[in-house]
């Protein structure tokens, strides 16, 4: 356990960091997995209603800190390849 005064405040701002953390990181795996779900159904009109929400959520965690930039610019670029294969596949 922390003894000094200045070791207890920062591991009482570690704590509230890592709980905002998780809370921002489990949302964002929630929407991902609605709207892979929806990629895999070949549901084309419910993924691309979900794109922008993921997309929005994704840009929102990386400015946050809680996911890195080039992660989060890998994934939407993945999410958007999906959608616009589903597009091309049901033409």
């Amino acid at each position: 356990m922390v003894s000094h005064k200045s070791a207890v405040k920062k591991h009482r701002q570690d704590e509230k960091r890592r709980v905002r953390n998780r809370q921002h990181a489990s949302r964002l795996r929630t929407q991902v997995k609605k709207f892979r779900k929806a990629v895999a159904s070949g549901d084309e009109k419910a993924a691309k209603e979900l794109l922008p929400e993921t997309l929005s959520l994704i840009d929102k965690t990386a400015k946050l800190g809680v996911i890195h930039g080039n992660v989060a610019s890998r994934s939407k670029s993945r999410a958007t390849r999906a959608v616009n294969k589903l597009g091309a596949t049901t033409r």
